[in-house]
């Protein structure tokens, strides 16, 4: 997520009330997580296993629980809770708009696009031309749709990413304050849910088809031309490269990869990332010809056990 417009250091540490390490007119230019920062962005990090991690990212502002040497040419922001200081400054940034009307008077629709009744269409929505928005889709703030869109009924586009701190008084959540990005000649079934980047964008390229009940997590990039059948669900996180298909009931763990033209049969789960060019099946998911074998072998097992007997 990039600010409206630079901010310095100084202003920054102002409205968290923290100490700062660097300059007081250190360039801040905006915040995100750590798999997509950029020179200028501010990145959080509360737990020593990633401290490294976050010091040699690309961030240059490092907003951090502990007082630690700061890498030449970066910044930092020090916090008893970065979790808490981050939220404080997404809602600083992109605090909620309450909604004034069905469909937002800063909404911008192109032409020949139909928005059946009973759509939601939110703040700062972009949609092109020749679309067609079935009734009951919610579309919350800041999502860009490309042209030659169909969504279908029920499909809500933005909810809040599924992130939570563990505290000793319950589950903390961290405030999205991404977006979401379809582009041209996508097809959306019903009733599936895509959820806005927390602070980047969740993103499905153009070509791609998706069928009914299907859930996509926070930050996830779903690649050109990939077909994706009814009730997957794909964690956050995830890159999905082009011309990917996916059978029903499929789970996608968080942060991997599935390379270009790769195969997922139906109710396999992913755990981890997989090559293109190859089809898999199972849980966990492997290539589908050694999987196959593998269960093959499993079915003797019980022929093996009788003649073991009768050896006897």
């Amino acid at each position: 997520m990039k600010f409206p417009v630079p901010h310095t250091l100084k202003q920054i540490a102002t409205i968290i009330s923290s100490e700062y390490v660097g300059a007081a007119d250190f360039p801040v230019l905006g915040m995100n997580e750590i798999h997509v920062v950029t020179p200028g962005d501010i990145v959080f990090v509360d737990h020593p296993k990633y401290y490294d991690k976050a010091l040699e990212s690309a961030a240059t502002v490092i907003l951090i629980n502990k007082k630690v040497t700061c890498p030449d040419g970066k910044a930092l922001l020090l916090s008893d809770d970065p979790f808490r200081d981050f939220n404080t400054l997404t809602t600083y940034f992109n605090p909620f708009q309450k909604a004034k009307n069905l469909v937002s008077d800063t909404a911008v629709i192109g032409e020949n696009t139909i928005i059946q009744p009973g759509t939601f269409i939110g703040n700062q929505v972009v949609i092109g031309d020749h679309c067609h928005i079935h009734g009951n889709v919610s579309i919350y703030d800041g999502t860009s749709i490309g042209n030659n869109v169909t969504i279908h009924a029920g499909t809500v586009l933005g909810g809040d990413a599924f992130y939570y701190k563990k505290r000793p008084e319950g589950y903390d959540k961290l405030i999205s304050g991404g977006n979401i990005i379809i582009e041209d000649h996508v097809d959306l079934g019903s009733l599936c849910t895509i959820d806005r980047g927390v602070t980047g964008n969740t993103t499905i390229k153009e070509g791609t088809k998706i069928d009914n009940q299907v859930h996509i997590g926070h930050d996830t990039v779903i690649g050109k031309k990939c077909l994706i059948a009814s009730q997957v669900g794909i964690a956050g996180c995830v890159i999905i490269e082009d011309e990917v298909t996916i059978w029903g009931q499929v789970g996608v763990t968080s942060g991997i990869t599935i390379g270009t033209k790769a195969i997922i049969s139906a109710q396999s789960g992913i755990s981890k990332s997989l090559e293109g060019n190859k089809s898999y099946f199972g849980t966990p998911a492997d290539d589908f010809r050694k999987k196959y074998k593998e269960i093959a072998a499993i079915r003797q097992i019980p022929k093996l056990i009788e003649k073991l007997k009768d050896n006897e």
